[in-house]
């Protein structure tokens, strides 16, 4: 996927419209192109939500499909309007944002984050210096893991750890405030592993299993622990993010981001993404309840040095 800047959410709605207009006609994408004089490939790129859309060819396709003057035509303009906006995310340095653009996209626009992690923390719920520990010993420099490489091992230098621990905390407030949407509701799955794995200190463990059982409690999170006794469940070998869009916007189809050491896969095709959330569902159905994921957390934090 290009380099996304901005709202992932309008450029899909206006590709869904689009395809389901040029169906509607009984149009091939070659023919459109032929009577529009524009590229196949432009419009490839609209229908499949690549690049920014630009007012023009919108125009010219609004014309061309005979909705001049109607509330869908209306409703496109708008989307293009939302697409020009520049995602919280530019705020930041390429180098580091990397590759974490369109998942952060994602997360701006989605009704419903269900995810699974291990061996650390769900990204959303790190305290800082569980972050801080992180990023300085375990993530590669650049956030673009897929042009990450041996150098990348190397120390970070304090301004960029810096950097990287305020882009985990300015993305996590999806979770309390959006503008014109619901804070995102997160429906996390977490391995015990993850729970145990030390990171930074005992301390800095200690403290994000407190900020674990506080987070939780939060309306919009729900968090599941699956137990070392919990029989194999399918998908719990990798991470991954399930963006759900039910409930925001019925053009959007929902998305999964599995998340490897090599960077991010996008899967879109709708019966892939139908298994994730079966799939999901069986991690919860095998993890513990809310309120017995808190209880072990809370165990393990009693049970974790302090040694302030």
């Amino acid at each position: 996927m290009a380099k996304v800047t901005g709202p992932i959410g309008p450029r899909r709605n206006i590709a869904a419209t689009l395809k389901q207009l040029r169906e509607r006609d009984q149009k091939l994408l070659t023919d459109v192109a032929d009577d529009l004089l524009i590229s196949t490939s432009k419009l490839s790129r609209l229908e499949n939500a690549q690049g920014k859309p630009q007012l023009r060819d919108i125009r010219d396709l609004i014309r061309y499909y005979g909705i001049e003057g109607t509330p869908q035509a209306e409703q496109l303009r708008r989307w293009v309007d939302a697409a020009e906006r520049p995602g919280w995310w530019t705020d930041y340095d390429d180098e580091v944002v990397g590759g974490l653009d369109a998942h952060l996209a994602y997360e701006a626009d989605a009704a419903v984050e269900r995810v699974y992690t291990l061996p650390f923390l769900p990204a959303l719920l790190h305290t800082a210096e569980y972050a801080r520990a992180l990023i300085q010993h375990i993530e590669p420099r650049s956030a673009d893991y897929a042009r990450a490489s041996f150098e990348d091992t190397a120390p970070r230098s304090a301004d960029n750890v810096q950097e990287q621990v305020a882009l985990r905390m300015e993305r996590q407030k999806v979770l309390s405030h959006r503008d014109g949407l619901h804070p995102l509701q997160l429906v996390a799955v977490v391995h015990e592993s993850a729970l145990r794995q030390s990171v930074g200190s005992p301390e800095i463990l200690r403290d994000q299993l407190d900020a674990l059982i506080e987070r939780s409690k939060a309306p919009n999170v729900t968090l599941h622990v699956l137990p070392f006794s919990a029989s194999p469940v399918f998908t719990m070998n990798c991470m991954y993010a399930y963006f759900e869009y039910q409930g925001n916007n019925n053009l959007e189809q929902d998305v999964v981001h599995i998340e490897t050491h090599a960077g991010f896969a996008s899967i879109e095709d709708p019966d892939r993404v139908a298994n994730y959330r079966k799939w999901h569902d069986a991690l919860v159905s095998a993890s513990r309840t809310k309120d017995h994921s808190r209880n072990l957390i809370r165990s393990l934090r009693d049970n974790t040095p302090d040694g302030r």
